[in-house]
C-alpha cells in the first residue's frame, strides 16, 4: 500500500469482526511509531498492548464507551514527559504532546497498511486506566486504541473538510493565494 493510500484509507472504526487479529501485526504497527520525530532521539512514548478480556472490559468502563470492550486487543500509548522537561524546562511537555501525536499517526497508518483497524479513544477517565493498568500518576496516557479487523458493516464515515477550508495562505484567515508571476533573466 502506499502511503498516499494509507492516509485516505485510514478511518476511525468502532465495530470489529468476531475474528481475532494477529498479535504481530499489532507489534509491526507499533515499530513504526519508533521512526517519528522527536525532540533529541528522545523517544518519550511507550505502548502497552492488552489482550486481557478483564481489562478490556474495565477500560471499556473506564471510557464509558462500550465499543472498546468489543475488541480482542487495545493498545494503550503512554508518554513520560520528564524526560523532555529536565531538557526544555515547561516546553518540554509540549514536545511530548507533539511527539505522541506523531508516533500515534505513525501507528495508526501502519495498522491501516496492515489491514487492521482502530479509533483513537481521547475521552477516558485517566484514574481508571492508570489504576487498572497500573500506570504511574507521572505519566500521561495519550489515547486508547481498540484493535480489530473491519467487519462488513461499515463504521460511519469520518467527515473531512474541503482543501479551501483547511489553508490559509501568507496569513490567518486569508484564503487566496497571491498569484504567481514568472521570473525572467535578462540576458543582456
Amino acid at each position: 500500500m502506499q502511503l498516499k493510500e494509507a492516509i485516505k484509507k485510514r478511518k476511525a472504526v468502532v465495530r470489529y469482526h468476531h475474528k481475532k487479529p494477529d498479535w504481530r501485526k499489532i507489534i509491526r504497527a507499533i515499530d513504526m511509531a519508533r521512526y517519528s520525530p522527536n525532540a533529541d532521539g528522545r523517544n518519550v512514548l511507550k505502548f502497552i498492548l492488552v489482550s486481557n478480556k478483564k481489562s478490556i472490559s474495565e477500560l471499556s468502563e473506564a471510557t464509558q464507551q462500550s465499543f472498546v470492550g468489543t475488541a480482542q486487543y487495545l493498545v494503550v500509548a503512554v508518554s513520560d514527559d520528564s524526560k523532555l522537561v529536565r531538557f526544555y524546562d515547561e516546553r518540554g511537555v509540549r514536545y511530548s504532546s507533539l511527539q505522541a501525536g506523531a508516533a500515534i499517526q505513525n501507528f495508526l497508518l501502519a495498522l491501516t497498511e496492515l489491514k487492521l483497524v482502530t479509533k483513537w479513544v481521547k475521552h477516558f477517565s485517566d484514574v481508571d486506566v492508570k489504576r487498572i493498568l497500573k500506570i504511574s500518576n507521572e505519566l500521561s496516557v495519550e489515547g486508547i486504541f481498540p484493535i480489530g479487523i473491519e467487519t462488513k458493516v461499515r463504521s460511519p464515515e469520518e467527515k473531512r473538510k474541503d482543501l479551501e477550508n483547511t489553508i490559509f495562505f501568507d496569513k490567518w484567515g486569508n484564503k487566496k493565494m497571491a498569484r504567481e508571476t514568472r521570473v525572467s533573466v535578462d540576458n543582456s
